[in-house]
C-alpha cells in the first residue's frame, strides 16, 4: 500500500474516533440555558421535554467502544500498512500458486505471526483428518455405497468440480458428463482417481491446413455417418479414405481409444457439440481440453471420497 493511501486511511479511522469524542463531549454538556432535570420550552400534544443529561451508562458504553476501537487497531492491522502488534492476518496474500501458500505458511510459523486462514485449515485438518483417514481404507465401489460418504463426496464436488461438469454433473459443452457411461479415459474405480489425481489433456490436433476445406467437409461427413447420420454418400465415402489420419487416435473402427482419450464417434455423444458446424470447428481447428490435476490442492483421501461420488453417479443407477 502506497504512503499516501496509508495516511488517508489512519486520518479518517483516527478522525472518526477523535470525532466521536468530540461530539459526546459536546452532548455531555449543558448548552441549552435550562438548568438540568427542569422542562425546556419544547411541547407537543401535551408532551414536554426534560432537560435530561445522556444516561450514565449509556456514557460509559460510548467511551468502551471507543477504547475498543484504539486497543483494536493497535493490536490488528487495520491503518494502513500497520500490521499490529498481535501479529494477527486474515490469510498470506499475494499467493499466486501452490507451493508460494506453503512457503508463507512455513514463514509464518516460523515468525510467530498469526494466519487466520492457515489455523482453519489445521482445525479442519484435526477435526475431519480422521473421518477421511476412514474412507480412504474402504475400495472405491464400496466407498460409493456409503450415504454418508456420498454426501461429502458432493459436498467436495460442488466445491471444486461444478465450475466444469455443473452442480449436477451432466457437464456442458468441452465438459464431460459424469452421470453417463461414455468415459474418455475410461470409467473405472481406479480411472476415475487417476483423472482426478493427475488431471488429463486433451489433444485434438487441427487438420484444416493439411486438409484443406473440401477434406474438412468430407472426413466430417464421414464421421457423422459412424453414428447413424444423414450425409451425403459421396462425401462420406471420400472421407473414409481420408479417415486414415483420425484411425491412429480414433481407431479404425472409429470407436475410439481410452489409452489416448480419444472419443468413441459411433456412439453420437459430442463433447464439443455434435452438430455439423461444430465437428467441422473441431476437425479444422482443434480442441485442448485441460482437466486440472487436484492432487496438490485436495490430496489423495480427499479425492479418494470424490471418486467414489462420481463413480457412484454412473454405476449406482
Amino acid at each position: 500500500m502506497s504512503s499516501f493511501w496509508t495516511i488517508w486511511i489512519s486520518v479518517i479511522t483516527l478522525g472518526s474516533i477523535l470525532g466521536c469524542y468530540l461530539l459526546l463531549r459536546w452532548c455531555l454538556s449543558n448548552r441549552t440555558g435550562v438548568e438540568e432535570g427542569k422542562p425546556m420550552d419544547h411541547e407537543f400534544d401535551g408532551i414536554v421535554e426534560i432537560n435530561n443529561p445522556l444516561p450514565h451508562w449509556w456514557t460509559i458504553l460510548f467511551y468502551i467502544t471507543m477504547v475498543w476501537g484504539l486497543v483494536y487497531f493497535v493490536l490488528y492491522p487495520g491503518l494502513g500498512s500497520w500490521q499490529g502488534l498481535w501479529g494477527w492476518k486474515s490469510s498470506n496474500q499475494g499467493i499466486l500458486n501452490i507451493e508460494e501458500g506453503k512457503q508463507a505458511t512455513e514463514l509464518a510459523k516460523e515468525q510467530g505471526l498469526v494466519v487466520q486462514y492457515d489455523r482453519e485449515l489445521e482445525h479442519a485438518k484435526e477435526t475431519y483428518g480422521p473421518i477421511f483417514a476412514a474412507y480412504a481404507k474402504q475400495d472405491i465401489e464400496s466407498l460409493s455405497n456409503n450415504m454418508e460418504a456420498a454426501k461429502v463426496g458432493q459436498r467436495l464436488f460442488l466445491q471444486n468440480c461444478s465450475q466444469c461438469h455443473g452442480s449436477d454433473a451432466r457437464g456442458g459443452t468441452g465438459f464431460p458428463n459424469l452421470t453417463d457411461n461414455d468415459w474418455l479415459h475410461g470409467g473405472s474405480a481406479a480411472d476415475i482417481k487417476t483423472t482426478i489425481m493427475n488431471g488429463r489433456h486433451g489433444a485434438m490436433p487441427a487438420w484444416g491446413e493439411s486438409l484443406g476445406e473440401q477434406g474438412v467437409k468430407e472426413v466430417v461427413a464421414y464421421a457423422l455417418s459412424l453414428s447413424g447420420r444423414k450425409v451425403d454418400q459421396t462425401l462420406a465415402d471420400k472421407g473414409k479414405v481420408r479417415f486414415a489420419i483420425c484411425a491412429a487416435c480414433h481407431g479404425q473402427d472409429g470407436k475410439g481409444n481410452i489409452a489416448m482419450g480419444a472419443p468413441n464417434l459411433t456412439d453420437n455423444i459430442w463433447l464439443y457439440g455434435g452438430s455439423e458446424r461444430a465437428v467441422t470447428e473441431t476437425v479444422t481447428y482443434g480442441r485442448n481440453g485441460v482437466m486440472p490435476v487436484w492432487k496438490d490442492i485436495l490430496g489423495e483421501e480427499k479425492i479418494h471420497v470424490i471418486s467414489a461420488y462420481v463413480y457412484g453417479l454412473s454405476h449406482n443407477k
